[in-house]
Protein backbone atom coordinates (compact mmCIF):
# COMPACT_ATOMS: atom_id res chain seq x y z
CA UNK A 1 0.00 0.00 0.00
CA UNK A 2 1.48 3.37 -1.03
CA UNK A 3 1.14 6.29 1.35
CA UNK A 4 1.41 9.87 0.12
CA UNK A 5 2.84 12.36 2.59
CA UNK A 6 0.37 15.10 3.39
CA UNK A 7 0.71 16.51 6.87
CA UNK A 8 1.11 13.78 9.47
CA UNK A 9 -0.54 10.94 7.50
CA UNK A 10 0.79 8.29 9.87
CA UNK A 11 -0.77 9.76 13.02
CA UNK A 12 -2.87 7.07 14.64
CA UNK A 13 -1.62 4.40 12.23
CA UNK A 14 1.91 3.84 13.53
CA UNK A 15 2.96 4.49 17.12
CA UNK A 16 5.65 7.08 17.83
CA UNK A 17 5.96 8.42 14.27
CA UNK A 18 6.16 12.20 14.12
CA UNK A 19 6.26 14.32 10.97
CA UNK A 20 7.17 18.00 11.29
CA UNK A 21 6.84 20.16 8.19
CA UNK A 22 9.90 22.41 8.26
CA UNK A 23 8.94 24.54 5.28
CA UNK A 24 6.42 24.52 2.43
CA UNK A 25 6.65 27.49 0.09
CA UNK A 26 6.97 28.69 -3.48
CA UNK A 27 9.24 31.58 -2.44
CA UNK A 28 12.88 31.82 -1.36
CA UNK A 29 13.87 33.33 2.00
CA UNK A 30 14.06 36.84 0.52
CA UNK A 31 10.49 36.63 -0.81
CA UNK A 32 11.32 36.04 -4.49
CA UNK A 33 9.07 33.59 -6.32
CA UNK A 34 10.90 30.36 -7.14
CA UNK A 35 11.40 29.77 -10.88
CA UNK A 36 9.63 27.04 -12.83
CA UNK A 37 11.55 23.80 -13.12
CA UNK A 38 13.53 23.60 -16.37
CA UNK A 39 13.12 20.67 -18.72
CA UNK A 40 15.49 17.73 -18.58
CA UNK A 41 16.25 14.65 -16.53
CA UNK A 42 15.98 15.47 -12.82
CA UNK A 43 19.05 15.07 -10.65
CA UNK A 44 18.81 15.31 -6.87
CA UNK A 45 21.88 16.31 -4.86
CA UNK A 46 21.97 16.18 -1.07
CA UNK A 47 25.01 17.73 0.62
CA UNK A 48 26.20 18.00 4.21
CA UNK A 49 28.30 21.18 4.37
CA UNK A 50 30.46 22.01 7.40
CA UNK A 51 31.74 25.59 7.69
CA UNK A 52 34.35 26.33 10.39
CA UNK A 53 33.84 29.33 12.71
CA UNK A 54 34.78 32.66 11.10
CA UNK A 55 34.82 31.27 7.56
CA UNK A 56 33.14 33.30 4.81
CA UNK A 57 32.12 31.43 1.66
CA UNK A 58 32.82 33.08 -1.72
CA UNK A 59 30.06 34.96 -3.54
CA UNK A 60 28.08 32.41 -5.59
CA UNK A 61 24.65 31.60 -6.98
CA UNK A 62 22.56 28.49 -7.58
CA UNK A 63 20.73 28.03 -10.90
CA UNK A 64 18.53 25.37 -9.25
CA UNK A 65 15.99 25.35 -6.44
CA UNK A 66 17.50 24.23 -3.15
CA UNK A 67 16.62 24.14 0.52
CA UNK A 68 18.44 23.23 3.69
CA UNK A 69 18.32 22.72 7.43
CA UNK A 70 21.05 24.01 9.72
CA UNK A 71 21.88 21.14 12.06
CA UNK A 72 24.53 22.83 14.22
CA UNK A 73 25.95 26.29 14.83
CA UNK A 74 25.05 29.61 13.25
CA UNK A 75 25.09 30.85 9.67
CA UNK A 76 24.36 34.23 8.15
CA UNK A 77 23.40 34.44 4.47
CA UNK A 78 23.88 37.75 2.64
CA UNK A 79 22.73 38.67 -0.86
CA UNK A 80 24.65 40.98 -3.16
CA UNK A 81 22.02 43.66 -2.52
CA UNK A 82 22.65 43.28 1.24
CA UNK A 83 19.55 41.33 2.27
CA UNK A 84 20.43 39.22 5.30
CA UNK A 85 19.17 36.04 6.94
CA UNK A 86 20.61 34.69 10.20
CA UNK A 87 20.12 30.99 10.93
CA UNK A 88 20.63 29.04 14.14
CA UNK A 89 20.56 25.28 14.65
CA UNK A 90 17.20 23.83 13.61
CA UNK A 91 16.31 26.65 11.19
CA UNK A 92 15.39 25.86 7.60
CA UNK A 93 16.15 27.92 4.50
CA UNK A 94 14.82 27.99 0.94
CA UNK A 95 17.76 29.51 -0.91
CA UNK A 96 17.65 32.30 -3.44
CA UNK A 97 17.89 31.10 -7.07
CA UNK A 98 20.08 32.85 -9.67
CA UNK A 99 20.93 35.53 -7.12
CA UNK A 100 24.48 36.25 -5.92
CA UNK A 101 24.95 35.55 -2.22
CA UNK A 102 27.38 34.16 0.33
CA UNK A 103 27.32 32.62 3.78
CA UNK A 104 29.45 33.32 6.83
CA UNK A 105 29.77 31.33 10.01
CA UNK A 106 29.76 34.12 12.56
CA UNK A 107 29.46 31.70 15.47
CA UNK A 108 32.02 29.98 17.69
CA UNK A 109 31.47 26.40 16.52
CA UNK A 110 31.32 24.73 13.10
CA UNK A 111 28.07 25.33 11.21
CA UNK A 112 26.68 22.12 9.73
CA UNK A 113 23.92 22.30 7.15
CA UNK A 114 22.19 19.70 5.00
CA UNK A 115 21.20 21.13 1.60
CA UNK A 116 18.89 19.49 -0.97
CA UNK A 117 19.25 20.60 -4.62
CA UNK A 118 16.59 19.83 -7.26
CA UNK A 119 18.65 20.13 -10.44
CA UNK A 120 18.96 18.80 -13.96
CA UNK A 121 21.35 15.96 -14.82
CA UNK A 122 24.68 17.23 -16.11
CA UNK A 123 24.17 20.84 -14.98
CA UNK A 124 26.01 22.59 -12.15
CA UNK A 125 24.29 23.41 -8.88
CA UNK A 126 26.64 26.23 -7.79
CA UNK A 127 28.38 28.98 -9.78
CA UNK A 128 31.13 31.07 -8.12
CA UNK A 129 31.39 34.75 -9.04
Amino acid sequence: MAIALSGNVWAGDVDHVRVDELVKTSRSWNGAVLPDYPGGRPEITLLRITIPPGVELPMHKHPVINAGVLLKGELTVMTEDEKKLHLTAGDSIVEVVNSWHYGINDGTEPAEIIVFYAGISGETITIKK
